[in-house]
């Protein structure tokens, strides 16, 4: 069968795995591969076990899977062959050396960019997808043109928004595809190119076109505005749990304020995951390297109120136990850093887990996807640390739980019989907001919910 273009993704992680599939279930006049150097993880894209879960992603892979949809280790191949080429590689914080703990660790894009400079042989159009700091595509440029062997690059910027636990209807239904080229005859014509490819499925009028610097940048800001807001609601929840106000309370009647809107001012333990605390760093880092530091530390205290809120979520429980965990047993409902996914990255869960194993308390876990993921995270620790399956057996007998992930089948549980099956007294510390505190309040719980009053026998 022959295909009307090639497109290639380079890594096969939470970002490039979902985006490729989706551009393959939704064009199936192109060929779309896939290439990771994890071989593991590639089996698992060709196997009925996908190395990550999102709701509706086993569908659209199922569906463009042999297809127009493959799955491969063979990056040489893959490079030579297609005429469009995806980057989605990790690119983590710096652990080491100038900007560690900020900046963004580019070597995995390096490689990446210096294989695709060694083996192309023909004309291509590179796609950064991977969450990059600004100008990087400045860099690739040079990357990719120093063989000088007469092969023509351009690149775009094309960063994804969507959010994991909800990436299926966000590429499927995007609020907007954001494309940046440089502002060049040569640019221009590789980014229809590209809005050619998203009309397949996306109107017109959500498709945005800029330079390739706004478009890297845009990425970056729109991350640390979403993060900005749930620091700013978890900052006053500590004043509202000092006060008796209920910052559910708080938070609808500011959402009502059109210029604000609702989204993002749910009280909770802190944000988590692969993007928020990363890009705002990525974007301190830049503001400090521009000489920029007030801006940078209004920035750098998004993250730092983050931080505070992990910290007093463990704080409240021991104070509310006694001031003292050592020995008891707290069972951690929920490890991934938000519903509806695996992925524990930056997880408040991690810290959370940390600190009770500090204070000698045994911990529990349970999540219906991620226990692997904890496991590994966790794999430093001792036995102090198990990991249940099933949420009533893994509260049986402890001193408390913990409420770390909005999973909707931590709402419905039997909670009087878990109540019955716990130490006494019981004490739920819910840092979502999710359960019905006073239900739980007159089934015998000291209820402590995050911004809100507590309920205690006390």
């Amino acid at each position: 069968m022959g295909f009307d273009k090639k497109i290639l993704g380079i890594g096969a992680g939470y970002v490039g795995g979902p985006t490729m599939a989706m551009i393959a279930f939704k064009c199936p006049q192109h060929k779309v591969t896939v290439v990771d150097v994890n071989h593991d993880r590639i089996a698992r894209w060709n196997s009925d076990k996908l190395p990550i879960y999102e709701p509706g992603l086993d569908e659209v892979v199922q569906t463009a899977r042999g297809r127009n949809l493959f799955f491969s280790t063979d990056i040489e191949k893959g490079i030579k062959e297609h005429d469009i080429i995806f980057v989605s590689v990790n690119t983590p914080t710096k652990t080491f050396g100038d900007g560690a703990g900020m900046a963004a660790d580019l070597q995995y894009w390096e490689k990446t960019a210096r294989q695709i400079s060694k083996y192309s042989d023909t004309d291509k159009i590179i796609v950064e997808k991977s969450t990059l700091p600004v100008r990087t595509a400045e860099a690739l440029e040079r990357i990719l043109t120093a063989s000088n062997r007469g092969v023509r690059f351009e690149v775009l910027s094309n960063p994804e928004f969507m959010a994991e636990g909800t990436a299926i209807r966000d590429l499927e239904e995007p609020d907007r595809i954001l494309i940046g080229s440089r502002e060049t005859e040569e640019g221009r014509s590789a980014r229809d190119e590209l809005v050619g490819i998203y009309t397949n499925w996306v109107s017109e009028e959500r498709i945005i076109t800029s330079n390739i610097w706004s478009s890297e940048l845009s990425k970056l800001v729109s991350n640390a505005f979403l993060a900005q807001r749930i620091s700013s609601i978890n900052s006053i929840s500590a004043l509202c749990e000092k006060t008796e106000a209920d910052v559910t309370e708080v938070a609808r009647a500011v959402g009502m304020d059109s210029r604000i809107g609702p989204g993002f001012l749910n009280a909770s333990i802190g944000f988590g995951g692969s993007c928020f605390q990363k890009d705002i760093l990525n974007l301190v880092y830049l503001c400090r390297h521009y000489g920029l530091e007030d801006v940078a530390d209004y920035w750098e205290g998004v993250v730092s109120i983050n931080d505070y809120q992990k910290e007093r979520f463990v704080h409240n429980m021991l104070s509310a136990m006694f001031n003292t965990l050592a020995g008891k047993k707290i069972c951690l409902f929920g490890f991934a850093f938000k519903a509806n996914t695996g992925d524990t990255r930056e997880s408040p869960a991690i810290y959370v887990a940390r600190r009770l194993f500090e204070e000698k308390a045994h911990v529990r876990i349970t999540d219906p996807k991620a226990l692997d993921n904890a496991r590994i995270d966790l794999q430093d620790l001792s036995d102090q640390i198990s990991y249940v399956e099933d949420p009533r057996e893994a509260a049986s007998g402890c001193d408390a739980i913990a409420v770390m992930t909005e999973w909707d089948m931590y709402r419905d549980l039997d909670y009087a019989r878990i109540y019955r099956s716990m130490a006494k007294p019981a004490f739920v510390f819910d840092g979502r907001n999710i359960l019905d505190h006073k239900g739980l309040f007159e089934l015998g719980f000291n209820v402590y919910p995050t911004g809100k009053g507590a309920l205690t026998h006390f």
